[in-house]
């Protein structure tokens, strides 16, 4: 089992910054492939960025593409996704996700994630 807790979000003006941090317990993320998702109400869960179990992969969404990105600390057990320039179309819950060894592509496949974390939200004001 692994557990998934993200942090970092919150209450932000349009061109700001925040930083996601995803803490991972009971296993090491090193054979995970990990991922970012939102949801914002009324909108399917989808993928803003997802980076391979084996390293140098990553996947962004066409709308986060240099403006997020995505990384990971094995030695901390951490990953995190850097946000920068928010739009308020940015607002969501942001979802981390872990799916054992898995590449950056087949992180999209939402039915395949192995665990999820709880949601931190993100508030983008204009």
């Amino acid at each position: 089992q692994v557990q998934l807790v993200e942090s970092g979000g919150g209450l932000v003006q349009a061109g700001g910054s925040l930083r996601l941090s995803c803490a991972a317990s009971g296993r090491s993320v090193r054979n995970y492939g990990m991922g970012w998702f939102r949801q914002a109400p009324g909108k399917e869960r989808e993928v803003v960025a997802a980076d391979s179990w084996s390293g140098g992969t990553t996947y962004y969404a066409d709308s986060v593409k240099g403006r997020f990105t995505i990384s990971r600390d094995n030695a901390k057990n951490t990953v995190y996704l850097q946000m920068n320039d928010l739009k308020p179309e940015d607002t969501a819950v942001y979802y981390c996700a872990a799916e054992r060894m898995a590449t950056a592509q087949a992180m999209r496949v939402i039915p395949r994630i192995d665990y999820w974390g709880q949601g931190t939200q993100v508030t983008v004001s204009s």
